[in-house]
């Protein structure tokens, strides 16, 4: 059974969570290797997942690393 994105957010939170503390969220992204991840997990699961993790980060911070910092580094 593919992980549900609580399961997945507890698994993989701390490590991401660690990563956003060292570089700050305006240096950050929250990404996915779909449609070849689709083979572990739903894209729902894991989006909802990555949402989980980034919940304490206030909206502004959110904004950068599920926008921002992607549209700045790639030049869209």
């Amino acid at each position: 059974m593919p992980a549900r994105s609580g399961e997945l957010a507890e698994a993989q939170g701390r490590c991401y969570r660690h990563t956003i503390e060292c570089f700050g969220p305006q240096r950050c992204m929250f990404e996915s290797n779909f449609p070849m991840d689709r083979r572990s997990l739903p894209y729902v699961s894991y989006w909802n997942a990555m949402k989980k993790i980034a919940a304490r980060y206030s909206e502004g911070e959110q904004h950068a690393m599920f926008h921002d910092t992607a549209a700045r580094v790639y030049r869209i």
